[in-house]
């Protein structure tokens, strides 16, 4: 069994595909006599939208973009949270009617007022310009965004920086645009009429309110998997390519994304048609059931763990790096919480390791002054000589709690099991090599300074961050040890090495697991309120809270063989 690039969740519904279908259900709104309302995220085409709905002969076309403050005011709104640092800013608490202009907003309501024709408003933030009407918004997962951004084919709220540097249209939609558009959407969930998917140019593709609250109904009620996305890196490696069948004409793949609801799509199966929107929707409308009361009433509507890989098989070591404590991200990023995270080795070479912690009688003011001066040129860095190795090893796990100095080396699959911050990492060392871009990447000793946790050295890496397991229930054909995370970490780890059927309980809060040997696993229900479903190795799969109890069961190749599975969840 393959590892399965598009889950998908089935649904029954409405679905139209293509333009003739979307227009032929359009049209039939319009000639109700209300207003056609196409909101929508950043990163649609509203060009060719706005093109393309023309063939329904609209009497009046309102373009969003014509509504909004100048550039100029833009920037002046924006620019304490963009800051001027090349990849960090603030996040955004702004809302989307400040970007509008009054007058324009107030004439535009007056124009349609005085229309007794069809009426198209399109743009981001239509409905707050028109809110009596049909309304169809047009979605964009941010990972189609990320793509568009180093395509130069996206744009910012009342900007246009499609010619930035990539890191810059990143940064600005991060802490500001994704912020601002998060929040209107939130606000018009339950109005929303029809949802609009764009992602394939020329394969648009329509469903209707009732088919996506059906949607997020059984997401919020199954186990699922978010479509897994995949990028190459400076450091990748080929472990990927060969296990999750991946294009083999690309160089390498670094990451593999595969739990990060923020930026990953949920693929829909409706009526045998597939249907990609951005997986923080059941996020935002399903929060309780999804993550569980006590995370909800701690994280809001945000999802608390990410799993990644990072592949370093025949590749190089990762970036030296370091990551914030909850202060510091508090302080200077308006973080609520900070990027904590672990290594879990899924599969290694022979003679891979793992940097982490800093080696005894090490000075940290010593260790800075050579990383500045390697960040300056004036010398390289003996990463030997500071940080410790460590041999890393299949199902080994390496705990990082903020603070720590740390990096895999060449020669390892992680499962990198963290925090959501997603970006927050302070490159300390990069090895004197160009990203893939040609260009040297960022190196943030200046940050990184102040967080380097001095005490994180050999004895305490031995005690508290090394292969932490302890066994903690057992019963015929299963174990489940403790394997972290530290204790400064909110994240709970649990492994569970089973032969036959082991029970288990979300005790309330979202569990994440990976497959991390075996072939394939069957997740059913006791009381059977959800259809049975196989996950396969290395693939991660969540369980909403609401599920409660839920057995993993070995089947297929995995019949009779040992299979082992890692779960988080949030400590209660």
């Amino acid at each position: 069994m393959t590892y399965n690039k598009y889950p998908a969740i089935a649904v029954n519904g409405f679905i139209a595909s293509g333009w003739d279908a979307i227009f032929e259900k359009l049209s039939k709104e319009f000639d109700t006599g209300r207003p056609l309302i196409v909101d929508g995220y950043t990163g649609v085409n509203y060009d060719q939208l706005i093109d393309t709905f023309s063939v329904l002969n609209p009497e009046l076309i309102i373009d969003t973009r014509d509504l909004l403050i100048s550039v100029e005011e833009v920037r002046s709104l924006t620019d304490r949270f963009i800051t001027d640092d090349v990849l960090f800013g603030y996040l955004s608490n702004i809302t989307l009617p400040e970007y509008f202009n009054r007058k324009k907003l107030l004439a535009a309501r007056q124009a349609i007022h005085e229309t007794k024709g069809r009426i198209l408003v399109i743009g981001m933030g239509a409905q707050l310009v028109c809110n009596e009407g049909t309304i169809v918004y047009a979605d964009m997962p941010r990972w189609e965004i990320i793509q568009r951004m180093r395509r130069c084919e996206a744009r910012g709220i009342g900007i246009d920086n499609s010619k930035e540097a990539f890191s810059l249209q990143y940064k600005r939609g991060y802490f500001n645009d994704w912020r601002v558009l998060d929040r209107h959407k939130r606000e018009i969930y339950d109005h929303v009429d029809y949802w609009l998917e764009t992602v394939r140019k020329n394969f648009p593709k329509l469903i209707d309110k009732d088919t996506f609250q059906r949607a997020m109904d059984k997401a919020a009620s199954s186990p699922f998997r978010v479509v897994p996305f995949f990028d190459p890196a400076p450091w990748g490696g080929q472990w990927m390519k060969t296990v999750m069948d991946l294009d083999k004409k690309t160089s390498n793949y670094g990451w593999c994304f595969d739990c990060v609801p923020e930026e990953n799509s949920l693929l829909l199966q409706v009526q045998g048609e597939s249907f990609e929107m951005p997986s923080v929707n059941l996020v935002y409308t399903r929060s309780t059931a999804l993550l569980g009361a006590p995370v909800e009433a701690r994280f809001g509507k945000d999802f608390p763990i990410r799993f990644d890989f990072l592949d370093t098989v025949g590749g190089g070591n990762l970036s030296l790096q370091v990551h914030p404590d909850t202060h510091y991200a508090r302080e200077h990023f308006g973080l609520p919480y900070t990027q904590d995270e672990s290594y879990y080795i899924l599969d290694a070479e022979e003679g891979a390791e793992v940097y982490l912690g800093l080696k005894e009688d090490v000075k940290v003011a010593q260790l800075i002054e050579d990383l500045e001066r390697a960040e300056d040129g004036v010398s390289g860095f003996e990463a030997d000589k500071y940080v410790n190795k460590f041999p890393a090893r299949k199902h080994d796990h390496f705990l990082i709690p903020g603070g720590t100095i740390h990096c895999s080396g060449a020669g390892a699959l992680v499962l990198e099991i963290s925090a959501t911050p997603n970006i927050f990492t302070f490159k300390l060392w990069d090895w004197q090599r160009l990203g893939l871009d040609g260009k040297p990447r960022p190196i943030n000793v200046q940050r990184g300074k102040h967080v380097i946790n001095g005490e994180r050295n050999t004895k305490y890496a031995l005690e508290h961050l090394v292969n932490r397991f302890e066994e903690v229930a057992s019963g015929q054909g299963w174990k489940e040890e403790r394997t972290g995370l530290h204790r400064n970490e909110f994240i709970e780890v649990r492994r569970h090495t089973f032969t036959g059927q082991v029970r288990h309980f979300t005790d309330e809060s979202v569990n994440v697991l990976n497959l991390v040997e075996g072939e394939e696993v069957i997740v059913e229900s006791p009381e059977g309120h959800f259809e049975p479903t196989v996950f396969r190795y290395a693939e991660t799969f969540i369980i909403p809270a609401a599920i409660g109890e839920y057995t993993i069961t070995p089947v297929g190749l995995s019949q009779g063989k040992t299979c082992i599975t890692v779960k988080a969840s949030v400590r209660i």
